[in-house]
């Protein structure tokens, strides 16, 4: 049985390996754990997933494998699929929905267990049996204050257990970053060099230096090593951006905490004649765009981010920005960005299958040498990559 289960999981793409799944067995013959289908899943997943990016793959295998909910109750109870097929939604008004009587959650799951043993037919629009459209807590498409959903597709969020429901959604490397999995990525980009006073044990060189000693302690220090990256990140602000404001904020939080020598400006939907730190004041403290290209070192990592989501105009006429009236157009600007720092990539929170479907990201794209990625694990990484070379 659970050989067909192992091969199931390498079907799923989820990299599980013969030492593993035998430790899976032997953890079961000596009972680690009890008689429970829930009980096994934990197991299962802590000694054949080793990565939790591939939890969602292994929550999908293991809901195929073992019918979800059905396995934990009489192997002939399963309720077919087409009993379960939408016919129709209940309409109820407030008054209705609150005479309708809610089990507990423990009286839930007795009920059903009774349920299975005695529904014989599909059942459509009724308040006992397991079907669909009704009032009863059992099935889907209905309206039930409490019920536990059995098919179909959710609606009125009220479901206490779903059929098949996965404890991870979505956890891959095309998901939405947040802060300590974009600190990972980031990662990539450090490159460490001894700097500085000698301020750390260099323990090797102290144990040669002992050795040669004749066994006698001679203490060797040496510099610590400082991440030498040096970053400078331009974020667009404002209109189409504020659809994207947290996953900006996480990535602009674990980015100053991961690089020390972060410099950062905002601009507004494309870069021109001058740049700003804070939002609140920036008709008060600009700084002059051909200042900010002159103060850092060539070598310097330049990070731009935004959705390159505006009119074509913008980016390729003088005078066109949205805002006020540019003396030179912005793709001018973005020319002497990337000619100043040769090492540049730009990071677009829009998906990245619609980037063919707006004009201005072509542009964008086609100004950054096809150097812009999407805000995602796998996109952050292959943006670093870039950096790095």
């Amino acid at each position: 049985m659970l050989i067909d289960f192992f091969f199931m999981l390498k079907e799923a793409k989820i990299p599980v390996s013969i030492k593993e799944f035998l430790l899976l067995l032997e953890a079961l013959e000596k009972e680690v754990i009890g008689p429970s289908l829930d009980d096994f899943y934990y197991l299962a997943r802590l000694t054949l997933v080793k990565d939790e990016a591939h939890f969602d793959k292994f929550d999908r295998a293991f809901g195929m494998y073992f019918k979800g909910i059905a396995a934990a109750f009489d192997e002939n109870a399963a309720i077919p699929l087409d009993w379960l097929l939408k016919r129709a939604t209940k309409d109820l008004s407030a008054a209705e929905r609150a005479l309708i009587e809610k089990f507990g959650y423990d009286k839930l799951a007795e009920r059903l267990k009774q349920l299975l043993k005695e529904q014989k037919e599909r059942h459509e629009g009724g308040s006992k049996w397991i079907g669909t459209g009704g009032t009863s807590p059992f099935g889907n498409s209905g309206v039930n204050p409490e019920g536990i959903r059995i098919g179909g597709e959710g609606g009125n969020r009220s479901a206490v257990k779903i059929w098949e429901t996965r404890t991870y959604r979505d956890y891959d490397t095309a998901r939405e970053i947040g802060t300590r999995n974009i600190k990972v990525a980031l990662r990539r980009l450090r490159k460490f060099a001894r700097q500085g006073a000698h301020d750390e044990l260099a323990l090797d060189a102290t144990i040669r230096a002992t050795a040669n000693n004749a066994g006698y302690l001679d203490i060797k220090m040496q510099p610590e090593r400082r991440n030498n990256i040096k970053i400078l990140m331009l974020l667009d602000v404002g209109g189409t951006m504020d659809e994207h404001i947290q996953r900006i904020e996480e990535l602009f939080s674990a980015a100053k905490s991961e690089f020390k020598n972060m410099e950062f400006y905002y601009f507004h939907n494309c870069v021109y004649d001058y740049l700003w730190r804070n939002n609140q004041r920036k008709h008060a403290e600009r700084f002059a765009t051909w200042d900010v290209l002159r103060k850092y070192a060539p070598d310097t990592k330049l990070i731009f981010v935004g959705d390159a989501t505006m009119s074509p105009y913008e980016i390729l006429q003088a005078g066109a920005a949205i805002d006020y009236h540019n003396e030179e157009a912005g793709a001018e600007w973005l020319q002497r960005f990337t000619s100043m720092f040769p090492s540049y990539i730009w990071l677009n929170p829009e998906p990245e299958n619609i980037w063919e479907y707006r004009q201005s990201i072509a542009i964008i794209r086609q100004q950054m040498d096809n150097r812009m990625y999407p805000l995602t694990l796998e996109g952050l990484e292959r943006g670093m990559r870039t950096l790095s070379k």
